[in-house]
């Protein structure tokens, strides 16, 4: 301090230092995220219909489950039409709500055929599900529920399976002479036949 500042309470003052900031808090960790929960998985579904179809197929049934209540059968290919005969005419499951499929590139059996059935009497529900390779054809049900006629034409046209016993399996959204088949995996979503519509449209495709 100046000589002159001592012992002269009027004399202006030197600005006290201020004290050092405290240094800053690290941020609190952030905490972990909570695990997510287990999804539902399939139980098995032990009933009197399930049982005695797996008394007369055996190991043909290869599976018989049900998932957020709603019961399926997976069915070994060769005897799948002969259960769902059964169960229209032992279980009253008399309308074919829809078939379907799904496609699986990866694996050695890469279609899944899905029948959904319902029974007006017992006022159940229910699906039977096979599956083939590629190229394997699979049995129609059009003798046993003639709504099936639509969509196995369906069902052929998207993903390219043929139904042995259909009365006119030809395509039913797409031209006859188109190629592909949209509703496989490896099929592209951009992807068209621009060969079909240069030819047929005479124009050439945008995509």
């Amino acid at each position: 301090m100046p000589e002159e500042t001592k012992g002269n309470p009027t004399a202006p003052q030197p600005p006290a230092e201020k004290p050092a900031a405290p240094a800053a808090a690290a941020a609190p960790a952030k905490p972990a995220a909570p695990a997510k929960p287990a999804g539902p998985v399939p139980q098995p579904w032990n009933a009197p219909l399930p049982n005695s179809l797996q008394s007369r197929f055996g190991s043909a049934i290869k599976e018989a489950s049900t998932y957020i209540g709603q019961n399926y059968l997976v069915v070994e290919r060769e005897v799948v039409r002969d259960v769902l005969h059964i169960l229209r005419d032992e279980h009253q499951f008399d309308y074919c709500v829809d078939l379907t499929a799904v496609h699986y590139p990866k694996k050695d059996l890469q279609f899944e055929i899905v029948w959904i059935l319902y029974s007006f009497a017992r006022n159940e529900r229910m699906r039977v599900k096979t599956q083939i390779k590629d190229g394997e054809p699979a049995p129609s049900v059009v003798a046993l529920w003639p709504a099936a006629n639509w969509m196995e034409r369906e069902c052929y046209d998207m993903f390219g399976i043929v139904f042995t016993g259909h009365p006119d399996l030809r395509r039913i959204l797409l031209p006859d002479g188109w190629n592909g088949f949209p509703l496989r995996k490896d099929y592209g979503i951009l992807q068209q036949d621009q060969a079909w519509v240069q030819a047929n449209l005479g124009i050439e495709s945008g995509q």
